[in-house]
């Protein structure tokens, strides 16, 4: 049961990594069209209009905790916030292999406030693995040299 379990989380995890890979694309071709503002609110237009069928094939239990809550909506507005700066660095000339590159490394943060926040502990090559994503979002960012005009 365990190990069903896991690929159950592993089978939503990789198809989360594709639906997010896709968007990238999907974030500048809008931002090359549109505004950045505009594009963030059919963003979240579609964000209700998935919401409603979520809500539509759950039973969700109102009665939860006031930290719940709050937590849960802090949630949100973080995502939203991120999703509209992202929508902003694509508008603004950014590169959609590099901007999307570059704020997909957010779980960085996580880990960095998972280990002060909540006393998590991270194994040699899980630290290993961030000082490598670190390196590569540096790596990403630079310029490389102008190209030679034929």
């Amino acid at each position: 049961l365990k190990e069903e379990a896991m690929h159950i989380w592993l089978g939503f995890a990789i198809l989360a990594l594709v639906l997010w890979g896709i968007t990238g694309v999907t974030q500048k071709l809008s931002t090359n069209r549109i505004s950045s503002d505009r594009s963030f609110l059919w963003f979240c237009w579609a964000m209700v209009a998935l919401s409603a069928v979520v809500l539509g094939f759950s039973r969700p239990h109102w009665g939860l905790a006031t930290v719940v809550v709050v937590c849960s909506i802090a949630g949100g507005a973080l995502n939203g916030l991120g999703a509209w700066t992202s929508f902003r660095a694509l508008e603004s000339g950014g590169k959609a292999s590099i901007v999307i590159s570059l704020i997909s490394l957010y779980p960085l943060l996580t880990v960095l406030l998972a280990v002060l926040l909540l006393g998590e502990r991270l194994s040699g090559m899980q630290m290993t693995g961030a000082l490598v994503a670190l390196a590569a979002a540096i790596l990403l960012s630079l310029e490389g040299p102008p190209k030679a005009k034929a």
